[in-house]
């Protein structure tokens, strides 16, 4: 099944991303969460790659067998960190072989201790060099790829930042999925500006439940996402009771979903950071005033 087969505004889908645990009895909490999930009907899920492809036979692992075990259509990121051509085309065989039929292509960040991309000798420097790359060696995926509302934390602008996503598009992605954004106005800002430059491809906001206050402010320095000082001043007044942390972040999180929805997204992908409740809570909420 095609991802880009499920985006539609008419019938928008729900999709979630993991990340390959580190231990075995991580993956066993993990695939325990996909069964938990499973009965919302999810349209894919994805599992992330890590720097340098440190999990790379993990999430190849673990994509199939979410595939193969649950019938839930399973997306593999893919970077460029730590790769030549050759490994590349390997893990796309892999894939292929294991009846996969979508890919997120990505850059990827720098491994742990650098702060500079560097390409690996024989590798890509930039993501839409990886995508062109699938389509000249003819493998038949489904093709996503990555944006960034607010502006990709190396770029100097977000005007600069949009024509690398429109060479990432007009290499051959499929659709692409949005970074983590707490304020629907900058995804929507996006949207328009997206289109205007000729970006014709479904555009998936990335919503990510806030659970954790310092795990959230870690991950906007991370990826230059924002946080409302609205949310920020009512997280700052609870950040010492979980509960109310989680409440608050899947409060804000079904508020942004709903208007999404409303504005004729064509589907939602959560960042559930392996855990279940908070994106259940959410898609509940949401489901009952459909």
């Amino acid at each position: 099944m095609k991802i880009r087969n499920r985006l539609n505004p008419s019938n928008p889908c729900f999709s979630f991303e993991f990340f390959p645990p580190k231990t075995d009895e991580g993956t066993e909490n993990l695939l325990k969460t996909v069964e938990e999930l499973a009965p919302l009907e999810p349209g894919f899920v994805s599992v992330t790659y890590g720097a340098g492809g440190s999990t790379r036979e993990k999430t190849l692992g673990l994509v199939t067998r979410i595939k193969q075990t649950t019938g839930i259509e399973s997306m593999a990121h893919l970077t460029c960190v730590g790769h030549t051509r050759d490994e590349l085309r390997e893990v796309l065989q892999q894939l292929e072989e294991a009846k996969l039929d979508n890919v997120l292509v990505l850059r990827g960040d720098p491994p742990r201790g650098q702060t500079v991309f560097e390409p690996t000798p024989g590798g890509f420097r930039y993501a839409s060099e990886l995508v062109e790359f699938i389509r000249e060696e003819d493998f038949n995926f489904c093709v996503g790829g990555a944006c960034y509302p607010e502006g990709h934390v190396e770029t100097a602008s977000r005007d600069e930042d949009l024509q690398h996503l429109k060479a990432k598009v007009d290499a051959g992605l499929d659709f692409i999925i949005t970074q983590l954004f707490f304020d629907n106005a900058f995804y929507f800002d996006f949207v328009e500006r997206a289109r205007r430059a000729g970006i014709n491809v479904p555009i998936v906001p990335g919503i990510m439940p806030i659970t954790n206050v310092e795990q959230v402010q870690r991950f906007t320095r991370l990826c230059g996402s924002t946080v409302p000082m609205r949310l920020g001043l009512q997280l700052d007044r609870v950040k010492d009771q979980p509960d109310a942390v989680v409440q608050l972040g899947v409060a804000h999180a079904t508020v942004q979903c709903m208007e999404l929805l409303a504005r004729g997204v064509p589907g939602i992908h959560f960042y559930t950071l392996n855990k279940s409740p908070a994106t259940r809570m959410i898609l509940g909420a949401l489901r009952s005033r459909s």
